[in-house]
């Protein structure tokens, strides 16, 4: 090892520093809640340029197909190109996208910004990997840990801060605001964080083959991916239809109240290292289970209770995301045991798959709205987590735990 990578991985005071990694973590949050600020404001999308239920239910669609898309594309740069400046043109092209869709004058423009915003939104999957190569093992862990509480808290977080921001000021101020924000972060990062050599000698055409030879020769992997695509997408017919429940004469609440719905998924931040452990001790398969049954759970009491009664929506929702993130954490666990050295590819097939099913449950979710409302969407997320009942419990267990 040469002085200059010793000094970088043992001896960068900067990135050890656990303000450096907390800003780290702020980072990853800001950057992914973007692809979740549209949730509470499709109403008012809607409004605003005279468009109806099905079309601005394409808006989240949009932008989590571009997520998936930034994922597959861009996340395998990592481990060729230089991190620290892949990050900061990441977050300048967000913020240029953010602005764009701030400004946007009708459904094209709208259309086409949301999926840049997510495409370019994927900022968090280079941090994490840029952090775990420059830290000292024995404190990887504890910042990668960071990162991630960093992630989630600010994916529930901004559902509620889109709401409360959109209900005041006007949907088109959260995307202003943001574009703002992600030039700060961009700032911050090239001020405090190292430079990074590329840790791949593959070149990106070899780099992208080999998640193909992943998926082909992983089954596990190809499991994890479908059951939390199968989950998320269930999760998030529920999310982008809540705001049209809550403003029905069912409810009469305005996008504040849907924004502040986010903050029952708080359960998440505390039972994720919870979570984590059980994993390590009973394997990480039986807690995908759970997550599943826990998931019907909160869809049978959503379709009885949650389309008229304010407790069963509350409580509902509570095991949705409860469901969602258990999935999550567990799924993630199975993937990252299966190939050393792999970790960035095997997450880019689970996180884009993941996205994926994220997509399309969100505009299956506004369509099935527009049509049959709330019941729609109760039978939709039930049908498919069903599905992802019959697909686990059908596949005979692994000799290992670990998987």
């Amino acid at each position: 090892m040469s002085s200059k990578e010793h000094a970088v991985t043992t001896g960068s005071n900067s990135l050890t520093q656990r303000s450096t990694v907390l800003a780290l973590a702020i980072a990853c949050g800001l950057a992914v809640a973007n692809v979740y600020y549209n949730q509470p404001l499709l109403a008012d999308m809607g409004r605003s340029l005279n468009i109806s239920v099905q079309q601005v239910g394409f808006i989240p669609t949009l932008t989590q197909t571009g997520y998936a898309v930034g994922l597959l594309l861009l996340v395998p740069l990592g481990d060729m190109m230089e991190r620290r400046w892949l990050i900061i043109i990441m977050l300048s092209l967000l913020a240029y996208a953010l602005v764009v869709e701030a400004t946007a004058p009708n459904l094209v423009w709208l259309s086409v910004s949301s999926f840049v915003v997510g495409f370019c939104s994927i900022v968090a999957h280079l941090v994490i990997p840029l952090v775990a190569h420059l830290t000292h093992p024995s404190e990887r862990g504890k910042a990668i840990g960071m990162l991630l509480s960093g992630m989630l808290l600010s994916v529930l977080l901004a559902r509620s801060v889109s709401g409360i921001i959109g209900e005041y000021f006007g949907w088109r101020a959260v995307y202003g605001i943001s574009a703002g924000v992600m030039l700060v972060l961009a700032l911050v990062i090239q001020g405090r964080i190292p430079q990074s050599k590329p840790s791949s000698p593959l070149s990106y055409q070899q780099l992208m083959q080999s998640l193909v030879q992943l998926v082909r020769e992983q089954p596990v992997l190809r499991e994890a991916a479908l059951n939390v695509a199968l989950v998320f997408a269930a999760f998030n017919a529920t999310w982008v239809s809540l705001v049209f429940l809550l403003e029905s004469p069912a409810y009469n609440y305005d996008s504040r109240v849907a924004g502040l719905f986010g903050l029952v998924g708080l359960i998440g931040v505390f039972t994720t290292p919870i979570v984590g452990r059980v994993a390590d001790k009973r394997g990480p398969r039986m807690l995908v289970g759970i997550a599943v049954i826990l998931s019907l759970s909160a869809f049978v009491i959503l379709w009885i209770a949650g389309g008229t009664h304010l407790m069963g929506l509350i409580l509902g929702m509570l095991l949705v995301d409860l469901g969602m993130h258990t999935g999550y954490v567990s799924n993630q666990i199975r993937i990252y045991n299966l190939v050393p050295n792999a970790e960035s590819r095997l997450n880019t097939v689970y996180m884009v798959t993941n996205y994926t099913g994220g997509a399309l449950g969100s505009f299956l979710g506004t369509y099935t709205w527009g049509l049959w409302q709330w019941n729609g969407v109760c039978a939709l997320g039930f049908f498919l987590l069903v599905v992802a009942f019959i697909a686990h419990f059908s596949v005979r267990k692994r000799k290992s735990p670990a998987v």
